[in-house]
């Protein structure tokens, strides 16, 4: 029996990009996990009030779907800017009596641009993403390619998918332009296979790891604070 790829995923999936970091105001790349921890990296005001506006817009999508109230969870990058995004939607559902929880998963972290490129101008993005449209299995010196992410944004797919399961659930997942970009990437792939009920998610996803798809990323880019539903 044939079956559209999107039978491949137990549950319903929004991703968010964090809200406007003090980094994103520097002009700053902060992508090594010990720097993007720090306090001092977290959210502007403006991030805040991004984060805020997501979880408004999240909670009416929820509202419209008809998902049980109980069946919220977020998982977020541990970076304090994502950490903090994940609070504020919190926040917003909780005021409307909804208690979910929040798991921080190291997988989601940002990708790491190399200690050269680290509290560097962020204008370099745009030479590391020409680096990634010639060969996206090749990264910046020192740091994660394109393929290394997938690698461990499907770790963490295949970890949620198996944490929470159930058509009736949804899940947020709080990260950075990169990774969300990269985690789309190879999501879009494994679903637009049509699959049979034998096929496995793991091993369309692992499909993806290949330039020809991967080198597409960037078409998935999103804006700080923008909240997607994956469809």
């Amino acid at each position: 029996m044939s079956l559209p790829g999107q039978s491949l995923l137990k549950n319903h999936y929004w991703f968010l990009r964090h809200g406007r970091s003090i980094p994103n105001e520097s002009g700053l790349i902060v992508s090594s996990l010990s720097n993007g921890l720090s306090p001092g990296y977290g959210l502007a005001a403006s991030g805040v009030i991004q984060a805020t506006s997501a979880g408004e817009l999240f909670l009416k999508n929820i509202q419209d779907s008809g998902i049980p109230a109980e069946n919220i969870k977020l998982y977020s990058s541990p970076f304090s800017r994502t950490s903090q995004t994940a609070e504020a939607v919190t926040a917003v559902l909780m005021q409307h009596k909804l208690h979910p929880t929040i798991e921080f998963l190291e997988d989601l972290r940002e990708r790491f641009f190399g200690s050269p490129l680290e509290l560097q101008s962020h204008d370099h993005y745009s030479e590391i993403w020409k680096i990634d449209a010639r060969d996206p299995l090749v990264g910046p010196e020192g740091g994660e390619s394109v393929a290394d992410v997938a690698m461990r944004v499907i770790r963490a797919l295949l970890r949620i998918e198996q944490e929470v399961q159930g058509y009736e659930h949804a899940v947020i997942v709080v990260s950075h332009g990169d990774t969300l970009q990269i985690l789309q990437t190879v999501i879009a792939h494994a679903l637009s296979w049509v699959v049979t009920e034998n096929d496995s998610l793991l091993s369309h996803l692992e499909d993806a790891i290949n330039p020809a798809v991967l080198q597409r990323h960037r078409s998935f880019a999103m804006v700080t604070g923008e909240l997607r539903r994956l469809t």
